[in-house]
């Protein structure tokens, strides 16, 4: 049962074991909480709630399949959905390929299973592994995916996540993708 103080018109109260609590509607909690989906602790921002951004580029640095995961998932888990999300290649000639010749990656996609997973399915892993390679080595190729992420960061509605639903987040980060992939796409043809 709800009721109203007296005197105190802008502020709701509700009725509790026959008292009455003050509240101002400005500060009420909202069902869901602070965050929402696609979102968990951050391992390294002192466990605040976030998301990650995933992205499989070309090697010009296109993006072709983009995800959102929460922040504690791990890169290998978002790895293989992305992957078997790639859409079939073009070529000028001959039959299109189902998946890429290669995939390059960071040391967080270091893991022997993911290896063998990729070659089975004909795909040359090219992978920096832990503790053996330096971060030098696949330094000339990674650069093209970091730019593509900051073309992405570079809509200003995907830096802060201010969307409680991830559907609609995930769907801001696809339409920015397109639009990078219809701009490069223009520069080239033009």
């Amino acid at each position: 049962m709800a009721a109203v103080a007296p005197g105190r018109a802008g502020r709701a109260g509700w009725l509790r074991d026959g008292r009455l609590e003050q509240r101002d509607r400005g500060r009420r909690r909202r069902p869901g909480g602070k965050g929402g989906t696609l979102t968990g602790p951050n391992p390294v921002d002192r466990a605040k709630r976030g998301s990650k951004l995933h992205v499989l580029s070309d090697a010009r640095g296109l993006p072709l399949v983009v995800g959102v995961s929460a922040a504690n998932v791990v890169d290998i888990e978002a790895f293989k959905p992305l992957f078997m999300a790639v859409p079939p290649i073009r070529s000028r000639r001959g039959p299109r390929r189902r998946r890429p010749a290669e995939a390059r990656a960071d040391k967080a996609y270091d893991s022997a299973d993911l290896r063998h997973w990729l070659r089975r399915r004909g795909v040359i892993p090219r992978i920096a592994r832990r503790g053996i390679d330096s971060s030098e080595r696949l330094g000339r190729y990674r650069w093209k995916i970091e730019r593509t992420l900051a073309w992405l960061l570079g809509y200003r509605r995907l830096t802060i996540r201010y969307e409680r639903h991830g559907h609609l987040f995930a769907a801001l980060l696809t339409l920015a993708a397109a639009l990078i992939c219809y701009k490069k796409l223009a520069q080239i043809t033009t």
